[in-house]
């Protein structure tokens, strides 16, 4: 059982990389394929809708600090611990980095309709990263209340 739980730790350790590269994988992908359709059905402001594209890629980024917060020897006390803040927070990432590029996404259909709403548009998707924020920030506070082995 200890090695079940211990294995679980692991998991809590690099789920926060793992599963915001996923999140940011299908948030750019979503946001990319509305770019280059933008791109297709526009003569300017390529450059842009690739920004916008690229957003959902701060998820990995969160997800590797964490990752590297979590990062000790894991054992029976500390594993319980590991896993929960590193799942949650895993999981918030990636559902951040997929909506987020869903917002993206729809910003870019509107800014080819109408580009004098480009900066309202991304209001929806930059509150989507403030989420992802607030679950970075509790994920670096609360691994220090974790036992140091």
């Amino acid at each position: 059982m200890t090695e079940l739980i211990i294995a679980l730790g692991w998991v809590g350790v690099f789920a926060p990389m793992a599963l915001g590269a996923v999140g940011s994988i299908i948030g750019c992908a979503v946001a990319g394929q509305a770019a280059v359709g933008a791109m297709i059905e526009t003569e300017g402001g390529h450059g842009r809708y690739v920004g916008v594209a690229a957003m959902p890629s701060s998820q990995i980024i969160y997800g590797i600090v964490v990752m590297f917060t979590l990062n000790r020897t894991v054992d029976a006390a500390v594993a319980p611990g590991l896993f929960a803040i590193g799942l949650l927070t895993g999981l918030a990432l990636m559902v951040s980095g997929v909506r987020q590029g869903q917002l993206c996404a729809a910003a870019i259909h509107a800014t080819k309709a109408k580009p004098e709403v480009f900066g309202l548009s991304l209001a929806p998707a930059a509150i989507i990263e403030g989420f992802a924020v607030f679950a970075f920030i509790f994920a670096l506070v609360i691994s220090a209340s974790l036992p140091q082995p």
